[in-house]
């Protein structure tokens, strides 16, 4: 009888923080029961054994900043019969693409005593501005089960089960009571995807955006609402730049007050 042959996963970095990698590894038991089902190719957080591909999937963390990233990206994906990109960097540049609002080289010669060593590009892009990516996995970090959620999906050839609705309603599930209307704090949840189970705003903090923009978000109606919390415009500007910064709707939103 012939052997089962298990689908080859491969585990890949680029500029980031290794977070969404360690949400992978954190997984533990569920991540177990999937490893059962699946062969661990590629992924150099967790093993130095490498297998070479192609790949069944391909999971991207991190975002593109160099020439030689550029490249990479392009290998992987010729290796890859699905490419997911996982987090914040791989799917919108990350914090790193704050610096996609200013002149990188002023950057540059700033920190470095030798800034002729180094070898950069302008801007830190996501993943999918660079090569075709499969479905993107938003957060910072990702959702664990989420993760394993697309993972069995892909696998077995059927849609990812991810919610595309905000922040908000995973607050009104978890009974919170609203912190912009009861308190008046600044909150990014009715534009942000939800996947974090509303974990700020549960602790009466405001939402960060750490999941990126949801489907068709509108960011002009709640940055006038930030407005009449009395949010000044350089405020408005920071709160729509941190790890999704260079997201479309945040970016945009953003630059409409900058100028």
């Amino acid at each position: 009888m012939a052997q089962h042959k298990k689908p080859k996963v491969a585990v890949w970095k680029f500029a980031s923080c290794d977070g969404c990698q360690l949400s992978l590894l954190d997984c533990e038991d569920e991540l177990l029961a999937v490893a059962g089902e699946i062969q661990i190719a590629n992924f150099l957080e967790a093993s130095r054994a490498v297998v070479n591909g192609p790949y069944d999937v391909s999971l991207v963390e991190g975002s593109i900043t160099t020439p030689h990233d550029i490249v990479r990206i392009q290998q992987v994906r010729k290796q890859s019969k699905y490419l997911i990109t996982i987090g914040a960097c791989a799917t919108a540049g990350g914090i790193q693409a704050l610096r996609n609002f200013k002149n990188v080289k002023d950057y540059i010669t700033a920190v470095y005593a030798h800034p002729e060593y180094i070898e950069t590009l302008a801007l830190s892009t996501p993943i999918a501005a660079n090569v075709e990516v499969d479905f993107e996995l938003r957060g910072c970090p990702i959702n664990k089960y989420q993760l394993i959620e697309v993972i069995c999906a892909l696998l077995n050839n059927r849609k990812p089960n991810i919610p595309k609705y905000s922040v908000c309603l995973e607050c009104k599930q978890n009974g919170n009571v609203c912190v912009m209307v009861a308190q008046g704090v600044s909150c990014l949840g009715p534009v942000t995807q939800a996947g974090c189970g509303a974990l700020c705003p549960a602790y009466n903090r405001g939402c960060f955006g750490c999941f990126g923009p949801k489907e068709t978000p509108n960011t002009i109606s709640l940055s006038n609402r930030f407005s009449d919390l009395g949010m000044k415009k350089d405020d408005i500007i920071r709160i729509y730049r941190t790890y999704n910064a260079f997201a479309e709707p945040f970016r945009k939103e953003s630059e409409a007050y900058e100028r």
